[in-house]
């Protein structure tokens, strides 16, 4: 009879051996990365706290939860809309008012910020800052971004994205030479008393489709003239009535007291 050949006691111990140190080896090569971005974000946002504290708490409270009549709560509303308050130059705000004014100086530096989002992000889920890819308008339709743009925006930015007043003291800020990714983090988060584009309004794509036409109506230019601030038919209406009308007034007397 054939002899059945036994495995040797010790071959499960190799093999359990063997896959411990095929898992331990995977696990190192990825881990590790893992391991700083971790506590590159903890860092971040350890140091985000202390500026928040040092910053933005008389008016949102040590916890980021807000103070009643003062600021609002800060959870939920996520880093992008961080980066858009504090990268603008809205927050900290000067002087109290209606809404934050734009242009104003930034107070704090890029990665101050990051920081300050960082720690924001951690009071409740809210918008991210988003990836470049989707705040290069180089990379959009500015054909089909000006249709999205006049359809949903143009109502309170004109058409020409130069702004206009809305009610009760507030307006609509002009939205050229504007950042992509500042116009992005506008439309994801509503700051003011802008609605909010999330992904389900507005994919993606189609906030890098209205970049690109903003981009593009900013580099265009006025080939025209003067565009009388990009207010349309309004303030041109009143050029003519004021400048062009009070001229030939101004040539009609002229001429009469000439012939007299």
């Amino acid at each position: 009879m054939p002899t059945l050949s036994r495995r040797h006691p010790a071959a499960i111990a190799l093999l359990l051996m063997l896959g411990l140190f095929v898992t331990g080896t995977a696990y190192a090569a990825i881990a590790p990365k893992q391991a700083q971005a971790s506590v590159a974000s903890s860092d971040s946002a350890a140091n985000g706290k202390k500026l928040f504290i040092a910053n933005c708490a008389t008016c949102h409270g040590a916890n980021g939860l807000g103070i009643d009549e003062v600021g609002p709560s800060l959870a939920g509303v996520g880093a992008a809309s961080v980066d858009f308050q504090m990268g603008t130059g809205r927050m900290p705000m000067t002087e109290p008012g209606v809404q934050a004014k734009d242009g104003g100086q930034v107070k704090f530096s890029d990665e101050e910020i990051s920081d300050i989002a960082a720690y924001v992000a951690t009071l409740g889920p809210g918008p991210s800052v988003p990836d470049a890819e989707y705040t290069d308008g180089s990379q959009g339709d500015p054909g089909k971004g000006g249709q999205i743009f006049r359809v949903n925006c143009a109502m309170c930015h004109n058409s020409a994205g130069s702004g206009g007043a809305l009610t009760r003291g507030k307006d609509a800020p002009s939205v050229q030479g504007v950042s992509g990714k500042h116009i992005y983090e506008a439309m994801e988060t509503g700051p003011q008393s802008m609605p909010v584009f999330n992904d389900t309004n507005l994919s993606p794509d189609n906030k890098r489709d209205v970049i690109a036409y903003l981009e593009a109506q900013h580099e265009a230019g006025n080939p025209g003239g003067n565009p009388l601030g990009g207010f349309g038919p309004v303030p041109e209406g009143l050029f003519v009535w004021t400048i062009g009308l009070g001229l030939l007034v101004g040539i009609a007397v002229w001429l009469g007291q000439k012939s007299a």
